[in-house]
């Protein structure tokens, strides 16, 4: 779900397809631990299996037993809770592969779990050195018929939400729709009324659910559109829904995701933030009122505004560079949030050129440079500094770096502000 910018939802487009959108958004968006959101579910009758949460070995050994008395001895599933996806081909910072098993008995969800809590499990989405699992949800395991893919989210092209639904559920969505979009299907739905029956029966039908189970199907399908709509959520993905062979629908693996400007009148949903995965450098820059988004590159980015951060790390690109970072200093910059612009940049050791990008309007350059200047001295900076300062008290800016007395190289555009850094990085 990362690319060179932060997924923050998908755009539906004609045809039945799904492709993801890429922002530059300044937002930052709440996710839920699978738990949390089969916790939200449950309270809108949503149909989830049985399910017990454990942050110990011997409390899921306990939870195991429990969920066994009540459901006549079936087999457990022992999930890790970690935001990132990939769990259950993942591998732990123990060498202990998988963070899904199946079990069958209660001492072996003990064990299971200990495996798993206060260890690291690496996924394609967490990076090298993965995140930390605090707790594991035990659940009842489902012997189903049939799996179906079920996302409700906001979309531009229909001004509104739209749910979305395949019957090739377990299986990762883009794949599908990039490989038999014809599979993949779309319903609109008019905020002012709502799902109508109709309608989420026939999404349901194109999922894949038998005739029999069309009402339960579009019954689940309501209900989620209820939780999406009254907790401000901005993309509701059940992958799988499942009918099982006792003629039931339940939805299995949940992700919600919830728009930070809802917080105010969601407060119970905001507190349910775990920030044991939180990027350190992403919480810094929130306290420093910056706008930071770490990515794989090495050339790191301070400038104003998105669209110019979009623009200076396209042409970093363009010139055979990586960039590092996303990071917008916003309108209302002053020397402090420069500094602390900069501490969390060179934080990040895989930077090895920072690039400066800024167009003075309401920003006065010259106070971005005495930033500049006073973080190059106090952090005593070890990888070259490119700037380009363009607005508003440019000339004075440029005069300041000038006469700093600091080893600070200066560009007129941004075209020759990227040769310089690529060409720094390069040599």
């Amino acid at each position: 779900m990362l690319g060179m910018w932060r997924m923050v939802g998908r755009t539906v487009v004609g045809g039945g397809k799904v492709t993801a959108r890429k922002v530059g958004e300044q937002k930052r968006f709440l996710n839920l631990h699978e738990y949390q959101s089969k916790g939200l579910m449950d309270k809108f009758k949503v149909n989830t299996q049985p399910w017990r949460l454990a942050r110990t070995a011997d409390a899921a050994r306990v939870a195991a037993a429990e969920l066994q008395e009540e459901n006549g001895g079936k087999d457990l599933v022992v999930k890790a809770q970690v935001h990132a996806g990939g769990r259950g081909k993942g591998v732990f910072d123990t060498g202990f592969k998988g963070g899904v098993h199946l079990c069958k008995e209660p001492a072996e969800a003990g064990r299971l779990a200990g495996e798993m809590i206060s260890h690291r499990l690496i996924t394609k989405q967490t990076g090298k050195d993965g995140v930390p699992v605090n707790s594991v949800m035990v659940l009842e395991s489902l012997d189903f018929s049939g799996e179906s893919y079920f996302a409700i989210l906001m979309d531009r092209e229909h001004n509104g939400p739209v749910m979305v639904g395949s019957p090739d559920g377990g299986m990762d969505i883009e794949e599908v729709a990039a490989k038999t979009p014809e599979r993949v299907f779309t319903q609109p739905i008019d905020i002012s009324q709502g799902p109508q029956r109709e309608q989420t029966k026939d999404l349901a039908r194109k999922m894949g659910f038998a005739e029999d189970l069309l009402d339960q199907a579009a019954q689940q399908l309501e209900r989620l559109y209820e939780l999406f709509i009254t907790s401000d959520a901005t993309q509701v993905e059940i992958n799988p829904l499942v009918q099982t062979s006792d003629k039931k629908v339940y939805c299995v693996d949940a992700k919600i995701n919830f728009d930070d400007n809802a917080a105010f009148r969601q407060k119970d949903i905001f507190e349910m933030h775990d920030p044991s995965e939180d990027d350190p450098r992403e919480v810094a820059a929130g306290k420093a009122d910056l706008n930071y988004i770490g990515l794989d590159g090495n050339i790191g980015c301070l400038v104003n505004g998105a669209g110019l951060a979009m623009a200076t790390m396209d042409i970093i690109k363009h010139y055979g560079g990586e960039p590092a970072n996303f990071c917008d200093l916003g309108g209302g910059a002053t020397e402090e949030r420069v500094k602390a612009a900069f501490d969390i940049i060179t934080s990040d050791t895989s930077v090895k050129a920072i690039l400066v990008n800024i167009f003075g309007g309401i920003v006065r350059c010259d106070v971005i440079a005495r930033g500049i200047i006073g973080a190059t001295k106090s952090l005593d900076l070890k990888v070259p500094l490119v700037v380009r300062l363009a607005g508003t008290n440019a000339e004075i800016a440029n005069d300041l770096l000038a006469e700093s007395g600091l080893k600070i190289h200066t560009a007129k555009s941004m075209s020759d502000a990227a040769s310089i850094v690529t060409g720094l990085i390069k040599n």
